[in-house]
């Protein structure tokens, strides 16, 4: 090798010189191959054991596997989790609580994304790979047909349902593209009613904003009702709700509200856009400019 090595040096060195394009391209080459290597011996599987994949630890399961039925609560933190596991349906509805944010999946590489463990947890649950939106996936392995974003109704739940939905659009479009994702909206405030002698036995509402509590009010005032005789509480967060109020408000299907996710075809180019303005690392300025021009229309939860 050291021979090899002496007799070629100076002579490919003076070729170099004389043909620095040529050199400039082996040399892009090389880097282009040692970073593609580089990424290959980085590559994260999904853990399996026997060839099967294994189903993360914190996942309550449902009983049925007919996905037409069955749900997947994401749920924000082990507390509201365990509310969320008394509250839910055994049969149809299974938790999975997640610790703290997920990580920004933006510009993570497909093959990088399962060295997370929270995103790991997530596909494995769903029993779906990681695509493009140019790809063509099997989903027939999907275990639920409704996944559910349930974050606290505050500026760190919207932060959460944000970076959830971006790991969908990035790396599981299909699933949005399927009308397979859902974000549920709790509420902010309950309201106590006193009873109205034996017409109206006593009640309880909820409401999801300052907007919607403050139509409640007006609407029980024509109902007769005085109004320092009814009782507003304000949740905290999904942990704070007993399980009766949590299935009553955002698992029971009869009760809940959810909003489907659905991006328009004509809206897809703007959309990723935007996305990538608002979880791109090297936009700040974008996001700066973009704040500045729109930061007085958002109603955030503070």
């Amino acid at each position: 090798m050291r021979l090899i090595f002496a007799q070629v040096r100076d002579p490919f060195e003076i070729w170099l010189n004389n043909h620095v394009e040529a050199g400039r391209a082996i040399a892009e080459l090389a880097i282009r191959q040692a970073l593609a290597r580089q990424r290959n011996a980085q590559k994260v599987e999904k853990k399996k054991s026997s060839g099967v994949a294994v189903l993360p630890g914190k996942l309550s399961d449902c009983e049925s596997s007919d996905i037409t039925e069955n749900e997947l609560f994401l749920v924000e933190g082990d507390s509201a989790g365990g509310s969320a596991k008394m509250a839910r349906d055994k049969e149809t509805q299974a938790i999975l609580p997640l610790r703290g944010k997920v990580q920004n999946a933006w510009e993570i590489d497909a093959d990088r994304l399962f060295a997370n463990t929270e995103i790991h947890n997530i596909a494995v649950a769903l029993g779906v790979d990681a695509h493009g939106a140019n790809d063509a996936p099997d989903i027939s392995g999907l275990r639920y047909g409704k996944v559910v974003i349930m974050s606290d109704a505050d500026v760190d739940g919207a932060h959460i349902q944000t970076l959830l939905l971006t790991l969908f659009f990035r790396h599981f479009p299909r699933l949005i593209d399927a009308g397979h994702i859902y974000v549920a909206q709790p509420p902010l405030y309950r309201i106590d009613v006193p009873a109205q002698g034996k017409k109206r036995p006593a009640r309880r509402l909820y409401a999801l904003d300052e907007g919607e509590l403050t139509a409640i009010r007006d609407r029980l005032t024509k109902e007769g009702v005085r109004p320092e005789s009814i009782e507003v509480g304000r949740f905290k967060g999904l942990g704070e709700m007993n399980p009766e109020q949590l299935r009553e408000t955002t698992m029971d299907p009869a009760t809940r509200r959810v909003l489907p996710v659905r991006v328009r075809d004509d809206a897809l180019t703007e959309t990723r856009r935007t996305f990538s303005m608002l979880m791109g690392k090297g936009e700040a300025a974008g996001r700066r400019a973009w704040m500045e021009a729109k930061g007085d229309t958002v109603e955030a939860d503070v």
